[in-house]
């Protein structure tokens, strides 16, 4: 066993290339041949330790799965299972976790997830608990995972900043989100945020999004970790970070200050794969520098121009549609986009995704026209009531409306825009804001004696992770159906159902007859430009 662990411990810290090399010295050394017919012949009379580290070395330097040694040593940890003290359950479980599903592992598996069960209120060791929920993985049954929950919680007081770290990914591994779990790790990493290395932020990241856990406190606290110490971080690093956050919807947005700096300094790390992420996470996230905003969009335009020669249709394509969302087409790249697109290579029909390049292109030739300099407010504009129905989630909104204006006829829904643009509700009042016209009242009055509200009951991921500020494909609907000579009131669906029926009426009210009704705090890209 010494042996055995010992060449492991050695082997596993070399390189892919050196492990290819020394595997095959190994297998092919005589005194290794002769400690394997030992250890088969002796299987059955190891101790419970020697028995699972000989199972864990050997497996681990690759011993085919179907030999008779491997075999041997699966089937005897069976019959000793119940011996098993909980580091060697631990041990244990690991070694499995890296095995094929054959009859004899998935027997072994089944017998040590009922001894974890019984054995569960043992266990006191933390990093043991983390071991066996990251190695018995998203299978177990639920009742399981919630055991392990709670005897992770008995020990939580103890919980080192090491364990935290660790937890998140055990968590992810047995895919389940303990809110009690998660927020004591995420404390704990909070208070030592200085101490977790780079990659470490990056994992957590991710692993939050996998968990569908939003702690927006913790995103700050990395924010501000990786703002303060920008300096020492490589670019490529900073752009790792920033598309984490995008992934989870939070806006960083000194962090992106400083970034943006940052591209204009040295714009030619920008090759084309970061190129593209910087695109969807500016646009994405919608934001736009505080400073020398038209400084950056001229690198970013700058770089996409001198990866023309080699840029995909679909990476073009890409490229456009983030920048329409920032509302900055460049004009060599669009050139370039059209001319593809009048000799049909942008889109092939048998293209997997085929329609969302369909619905990108759709959006780049309506930034295109509403962005335009040239482009001003029409003289009437069509617009389409498609049903009189409204989804279960905008009932309560209809009602309210109802209740606030007196009828049903002071508000259209469902209405049809050209463009494709769809608004929830839409209301016509005078120019001073302080009369709601009747929608028939409204037909008769040209649309320069007319103020049109349009009503937006937007999810909660529409907006950049705990605030009001819109995400780049709501920010853009904002602000092209501003160009259209609507008032945009933009509305977080979830938020708005929560409410009292008379908070609801009120909450409308507000925003329909009060100045603050059209004066978005926020920094949007509309305003910016």
């Amino acid at each position: 066993t010494n042996s055995l662990t010992t060449a492991w411990r050695l082997f596993k810290k070399l390189s892919e290339e050196q492990q290819r090399y020394e595997k095959q010295l190994i297998f092919e050394h005589p005194a290794f041949v002769k400690l394997c017919q030992r250890l088969l012949r002796d299987a059955r009379r190891m101790t419970r330790g020697d028995l699972v580290f000989s199972l864990h070395a050997v497996v681990n330097l690759g011993v085919p799965q179907n030999t008779l040694l491997v075999q041997t040593l699966v089937r005897v940890c069976q019959e000793k299972l119940n011996q098993l003290d909980n580091r060697c359950i631990s041990v244990l479980a690991t070694t499995l976790a890296g095995m094929d599903k054959d009859k004899n592992v998935s027997a072994l598996q089944a017998g040590l997830q009922l001894l974890v069960e019984q054995r569960i209120s043992s266990i006191r060791d933390i990093f043991v608990m983390q071991n066996l929920m990251k190695c018995m993985g998203k299978d177990i049954p639920v009742s399981l995972k919630k055991k392990l929950e709670m005897a992770v919680l008995r020990e939580i007081d103890g919980l080192t900043f090491p364990n935290a770290l660790r937890m998140f990914l055990a968590l992810v591994a047995m895919n389940y989100c303990s809110l009690p779990i998660l927020n004591a790790c995420s404390k704990k990493i909070q208070e030592n945020v200085h101490d977790a290395p780079f990659r470490q932020l990056i994992f957590i990241l991710e692993a939050c999004h996998a968990l569908q856990y939003y702690n927006v406190k913790l995103f700050a606290a990395f924010a501000d970790y990786v703002n303060s110490t920008a300096y020492l971080w490589d670019k490529k690093q900073i752009i790792l970070f920033l598309s984490a956050c995008e992934v989870l919807g939070f806006q960083p947005s000194e962090l992106m200050d400083i970034f943006a700096e940052k591209v204009i300094e040295d714009p030619e790390f920008l090759n084309l794969k970061n190129l593209l992420i910087v695109l969807r996470v500016y646009s994405r996230l919608n934001y736009v520098p505080r400073v020398q905003k038209h400084l950056f969009f001229g690198t970013l335009h700058s770089c996409l121009s001198k990866c023309l020669p080699q840029i995909s249709n679909t990476e073009l394509l890409k490229a456009m549609y983030s920048l329409g969302i920032l509302g900055c087409l460049p004009h060599h790249a669009l050139d370039e986009l059209l001319q593809k697109d009048s000799k049909d290579e942008l889109i092939l029909a048998g293209d997997v995704n085929k329609e969302q390049n369909e619905v990108m292109l759709r959006c780049v030739k309506t930034c295109m026209e509403l962005d335009s300099p040239s482009f001003t407010k029409p003289a009437f504009l069509l617009t389409e009531s498609l049903s009189s129905l409204v989804s279960l989630s905008l009932r309560k909104a209809q009602w309210a409306l109802t209740e606030l204006l007196g009828d049903e006829n002071m508000f259209r829904q469902n209405v049809q825009l050209p463009y494709k643009y769809h608004i929830d509700f839409e209301i016509r009042m005078d120019l001073d804001r302080k009369k709601v016209l009747p929608i028939t009242a409204a037909d008769d009055h040209p649309d320069s004696c007319v103020q049109r509200l349009a009503l937006l009951f937007a999810p909660k991921a529409a907006f950049c992770l705990g605030t009001a500020h819109p995400r780049g494909k709501l920010a853009m609907k904002k602000r092209h159906l501003t160009k259209l000579g609507y008032h945009v009131i933009l509305i977080q669906k979830k938020k708005f159902q929560e409410m009292t029926n008379e908070d609801a009426i009120e909450f409308l009210k507000g925003k329909i007859y009060s100045e603050d009704a059209f004066s978005f705090p926020e920094a949007t890209v509309q305003d910016n430009n």
